[in-house]
């Protein structure tokens, strides 16, 4: 199957062997190219089926950026990050932006075709080893500060920590409200009281940033999450119960 694709990569030798070696194997590159700060105004025009893009520092603040934009605006194109073994927040990063696959830049030429092919039929396209070496790292994760996630999560109750793993695990508005069981127009209201409290726009930023600095995994290790039925419930929780009781009143069905 013939798949019109483009390669962008910071290093343009790389962009270009990858571009020949995906000809020599039938499929039509519209590009091969180096420009890290115009990538997406090239891949938008361009519209190709499938975008490789290079990527190395996968857990860099701002570095999907490119990624939110074409989707953003091209959301039928979709987006392999090829990129080191990362760590789990910078694969998560990859895939709360927008991106369908995310394949290691050593991965034989054959990996990388299948990722092609497998983020064109609309699957993700990410190899079990390559999930596995996430997962270890998550579960044995190296010592090292984590201001900005710490700084963001107490800024958070836990009710609002539950919403934000919700959305990170892309629940929309009415599975939310049925997994905390509180009415849509109660978890509306967390969702936005979440996004003004991070200062983002979206759900997706929000995910984006929660991945990036790690705040979800912060809230799982210090046992915030989720705590709403825990003994002991802090005052920001009971807080939460009180407005959510106050929403729901009167609602009926909703």
């Amino acid at each position: 199957m013939v798949v019109r694709l483009m390669v962008v990569d910071d290093h343009r030798l790389l962009a270009e062997a990858l571009a020949s070696a995906l000809k020599l194997r039938g499929h039509r590159v519209l590009a091969a190219a180096a420009p890290s700060a115009g990538a997406a105004d090239l891949v938008v025009s361009r519209a190709p089926e499938v975008c490789l893009l290079g990527c190395a520092a996968p857990a860099a603040p701002g570095v999907f950026d490119p990624v939110v934009r074409i989707k953003k605006e091209r959301p039928q194109i979709s987006v392999v990050v090829l990129g080191p073994v990362p760590s789990p927040r910078g694969i998560a990063a990859a895939f709360a932006a927008g991106a369908s696959g995310y394949v290691r830049n050593d991965e034989r030429i054959e990996g990388v075709e299948r990722a092609m092919l497998k983020a064109r039929a609309g699957e993700a396209a990410v190899s079990p080893l390559l999930l596995q070496q996430a997962f270890e790292e998550l579960l044995h994760p190296a010592a090292q500060p984590d201001d900005e996630g710490a700084r963001l999560l107490q800024l958070l109750t836990p009710r609002e920590v539950e919403v934000l793993m919700r959305v990170a695990d892309g629940e929309d508005t009415r599975l939310i409200a049925a997994g905390m069981s509180i009415a849509p127009s109660t978890a509306r209201t967390h969702v936005q009281r979440v996004l003004m409290k991070l200062e983002v726009g979206s759900r997706l930023e929000a995910a984006a940033l929660a991945a990036r600095t790690g705040l979800l995994e912060r809230a799982v290790r210090n046992g915030a999450a989720r705590a709403a039925g825990a003994g002991g419930a802090e005052a920001g929780e009971g807080e939460d119960a009180e407005e959510d009781a106050e929403e729901d009143a009167g609602l009926g069905s909703e």
